[in-house]
């Protein structure tokens, strides 16, 4: 049994910043008190004038495993997540082959039990014709299903209306949706090519994925899971208006419709496509300053439920490519803390705020077994940050197999120290413990 005792970290958990020792015993939080004496042989840690978080929860990434290897692995992603503090993810099923039968999804889940230093889950992905396969899940074992309603290919896109009645009137479980209407999305393209020509930059790409197109399906999810009382959560919110969709005037644990707000879309606007290009080319898009500003809103006031980091890498290869060629999406994991803790610096969000859309708020929706709090008893899913020590994001530092950042070149205030899995001190002042494997999250359902 390996024991562990941290003595006079700076703790933020529940809406409280306080200094105590935590003594861990095997994988699991044995006690938390204003001073634990050592008398266990345990291991000391003096973490004095650290914050101890419990480790963040990230609800959507792609680690591109299998058939997109090329990209990044299980192994190397979940090795940048807990070096950014992130203990837990949930795995998208657009891989290749797709997620879309409980067989492919198996082999996802044995695959991350032999390389993933994080703790792991995998949606189960919706087709068109897929609904009695989907039946066949434990949702117990599984943290959802995963609908994409726009920028998809194939039998993942699912966006007819008779397809989306059946799936909303007959899974009992979470849908998590990626919502944008494919056909205004290929008619701005259409427009936009037609009026400038093929040779367009990134400066166009919330045109195309435009602020109307979000709105449009945001809005059919909401009014699905309404009519059919189904439990939605809509995934990387990138617009003000979508807010008007949800609400702060009832509890969390009360609420079928919840939502999710991405690292990119409170960090970014598309002032930044002028420099930053493909680099920041996401789906849906990075949109206004007033967007991003609303949305941070949000995320304080509690319409907002989750901040999560759609991490998803790309070559540099592939997105050094021209805009239309570019694929979207980037790597974030590794950064997702600490650019909230700028954020913090600035004075635009609490450290507790942080706190529960990154661990207790993500646990608490997808009713994640003993995860997410620094409680006695709980997993020993823990990060102690340095909020004094800097961080500067170069490609030799970067540990996404992609080998590029969105960050490149900025400095952030903050530094992760030690990343604890299941009681496991997986990584510690740039080293890493690969000893032990994460576990595959379980759900109270």
């Amino acid at each position: 049994m390996s024991k562990y005792l941290i003595k006079q970290a700076t703790l933020v958990n529940e809406n409280e910043i306080f200094v105590a020792d935590v003594l861990i015993e095997d994988d699991r939080i044995s006690r938390i008190e204003n001073e634990i004496e050592n008398d266990m042989k345990a291991t000391v840690i003096d973490a004095k004038g650290l914050y101890l978080l419990p480790g963040a929860i990230d609800d959507q990434v792609h680690f591109r495993e299998p058939g997109l290897t090329h990209k990044g692995e299980i192994y190397t992603e979940a090795k940048a997540a807990v070096a950014g503090g992130i203990t837990s993810y949930m795995e998208m099923p657009n891989t290749n082959p797709q997620a879309t039968t409980l067989e492919e999804l198996n082999k996802k889940y044995k695959r991350a039990s032999e390389c993933s230093l994080a703790n792991y889950s995998f949606f189960m992905g919706g087709t068109n014709t897929n609904l009695e396969e989907i039946k066949k899940v434990d949702f117990k074992e599984v943290c959802g299903l995963k609908l994409f309603m726009g920028s998809s290919t194939g039998s993942m896109l699912v966006d007819n209306r008779e397809t989306l009645e059946k799936i909303f009137s007959s899974v009992d479980t979470l849908i998590a949706t990626h919502c944008e209407y494919d056909p205004m999305v290929k008619e701005n393209q259409k427009r936009i090519v037609e009026e400038y020509g093929e040779d367009i930059d990134a400066t166009f790409h919330p045109i195309i994925r435009s602020e109307e197109a979000c709105y449009k399906s945001s809005s059919m999810a909401v009014e699905l899971a309404k009519k059919h009382n189904t439990r939605l959560h809509i995934l990387h919110i990138s617009t003000a208006k979508e807010l008007s969709l949800f609400t702060n005037k009832i509890p969390l644990k009360d609420k079928r419709i919840t939502s999710e707000a991405c690292i990119h879309h409170l960090w970014f606007s598309d002032a930044d496509y002028k420099t930053k290009g493909n680099w920041i080319k996401w789906n849906p898009a990075v949109k206004t300053m007033y967007d991003r500003d609303n949305i941070l809103e949000a995320v304080k006031d509690g319409r907002v439920d989750i901040i999560a980091t759609d991490h998803a890498p790309h070559t540099i290869e592939e997105k050094s490519q021209k805009y239309l060629q570019a694929p979207s999406g980037g790597p974030l994991v590794q950064h997702a803390i600490i650019a909230m803790i700028d954020l913090y610096k600035q004075g635009k969000i609490s450290l507790e705020m942080i706190v529960q859309k990154m661990s207790h708020n993500v646990a608490d929706i997808f009713q994640i077994k003993d995860r997410g709090y620094l409680r006695e008893g709980y997993f020993a899913d823990l990060v102690l940050v340095d909020l004094k020590q800097p961080t500067t994001v170069e490609r030799k530092n970067i540990l996404s197999k992609c080998g590029w950042s969105p960050f490149e070149g900025h400095t952030f205030a903050s530094s992760i120290k030690k990343t604890f899995v299941n009681g496991n001190l997986v990584f510690d002042e740039g080293k890493f413990n690969e000893s032990h494997f994460g576990k595959r999250l379980s759900f109270n359902r």
